[in-house]
């Protein structure tokens, strides 16, 4: 962030106790901490918890995982429960949080859950939010998630973890 978010006026580093250099505004007189989206991917799993749900959306043919920006308000579990129920019809019946990246292309602070759904039944799928979804065996997720994206180092990162 360059330029105050309130003003306009170009920000200037800082000391700030405790804190180190931060961006400044000369016209506010106050500092500017970063702003920033926050957003959930999941890694879907089945109630045997040996199938991996993968989505396809916005016309491409990437496989990824379900995804969403968490709400004003809202903590990031309930944002996953939200948006699994939002895009696949299905309900969560367990979460954990795996780990977290910055993602600079949006701008957005990534949190990764796996979570285990209800069932794999895809008939409540969102048709404004999902092109096509599909139930992949553990190996067969990691092979056909898209390759060098951050939803494949979190998928990777969680087998890892997994194993």
């Amino acid at each position: 962030m360059k330029y105050c978010y309130e003003c306009g006026t170009l920000l200037e580093l800082k000391e700030l106790e405790g804190e180190g250099l931060i961006p400044y505004c000369k016209g506010c007189e106050q500092y500017r901490f970063p702003i920033f989206s926050t957003a959930v991917s999941m890694i879907v799993e089945n109630p045997s918890q040996n199938k991996i749900l993968l989505i396809q959306q916005y016309g491409t043919e990437n496989n990824v995982l379900v995804a969403g920006y968490v709400n004003k308000g809202e903590s990031a579990e309930n944002a996953v429960i939200r948006e699994v129920r939002e895009e696949t019809g299905l309900t969560v019946q367990s979460l954990r949080f795996n780990k977290s990246e910055y993602f600079p292309k949006t701008n957005t602070l990534m949190l990764n859950f796996s979570c285990v759904v209800d069932s794999e039944n895809l008939d409540g799928l969102s048709e404004k939010e999902i092109d096509k979804a599909q139930w992949f065996s553990v190996d067969e997720a990691a092979e056909n998630i898209m390759p060098n994206s951050l939803a494949k180092r979190f998928l990777l990162n969680f087998l890892n973890t997994e194993a």
